[in-house]
């Protein structure tokens, strides 16, 4: 097996899908077929159960989705020594955000990270923000964009680059709870919530369901990524508490269906950048992390 095939695989892992990988990695689906069937006959093992749509990994693939992981890693911190007699720095650097992150905080970060170290390659995949620190644990991302658990990881090291306002949001178009809205004190009990499926958003909501002793809050739907819930508000089905962060960087045709509450309901939390501490020894990670911390 070679350093190609170990990228393959990972991405395989990552898409479940052989045609979605052949293409992004620009191999034929026949020859990304014939390179998996080879890593199984040199290991022995099934790594994928496939059927005609996607594929699902074996616990021996997932055995050696960490090995061929570790692999890499080792092989970009070997790039590194080998070209140690150069001055600018190369390699690899893989970050997990949230599409509204991707907007509101990254590119200036990026901007300067990219000034100072040009030849570092910037991978980034995006996604619910609340699964930040699981990226990290899983080193499926090298440093994520999240807010801050309420309780830190062990090995996990977190800096902070900001706070999050939070306010409630709700459709401009009439509903059938409108009414409730445009009192002086609604019935919190009877206005249906969007609610994020878990994060630091969920844990300020359900903190504030407790203080305004919302028993049995009227829950809409619960949704994975808060750019969901924005689309969902905008549709009538309810209100949501959100990161006021995402609203501004939604579409126009979104906000413009959108109505702000004119008062704070919860506290702010922080967003910062976390990466697993037995890291920080890998060049380009420790760089990344040197400029934001």
């Amino acid at each position: 097996m070679d350093i190609r095939d170990l990228r393959l695989y990972l991405h395989l892992c990552d898409s479940g899908n052989f045609s979605q990988t052949a293409k992004e990695m620009y191999i034929s689906p026949s020859t990304l077929s014939r390179q998996i069937q080879r890593l199984e006959a040199q290991l022995g093992q099934a790594l994928f159960i496939r059927d005609n749509r996607s594929v699902q990994i074996t616990e021996a693939g997932t055995l050696f989705k960490h090995f061929a992981t570790q692999t890499l890693q080792h092989y970009q911190q070997l790039q590194h020594q080998l070209k140690s007699d150069q001055t600018e720095l190369v390699g690899e650097l893989r970050l997990f955000c949230s599409v509204t992150a991707a907007y509101s905080h990254l590119p200036d970060i990026l901007d300067q990270f990219r000034v100072q170290y040009p030849a570092v390659e910037i991978k980034l995949t995006t996604g619910d923000a609340a699964d930040a620190v699981k990226k990290i644990q899983s080193n499926e991302a090298d440093l994520a964009i999240a807010g801050r658990p309420k309780l830190l990881p062990a090995g996990i090291n977190f800096a902070d680059i900001g706070n999050i306002e939070m306010t409630l949001f709700m459709p401009k178009l009439k509903t059938n709870f409108s009414a409730q809205l445009h009192q002086s004190s609604p019935n919190w009990q009877q206005i249906p919530f969007i609610l994020p499926e878990h994060g630091p958003s969920r844990r300020k909501i359900d903190r504030w369901f407790k203080q305004q002793k919302i028993l049995q809050p009227h829950i809409y739907a619960t949704v994975a990524g808060h750019e969901a819930i924005v689309s969902m508000i905008a549709l009538g089905c309810g209100v949501a508490l959100l990161p006021k962060v995402v609203i501004e960087n939604s579409p126009d045709r979104i906000r413009e269906r959108i109505l702000e509450w004119p008062k704070n309901l919860v506290d702010p939390f922080e967003i910062g950048v976390c990466v697993q501490k037995k890291r920080l020894s890998e060049h380009v990670i420790a760089a990344f992390w040197q400029l934001v911390s």
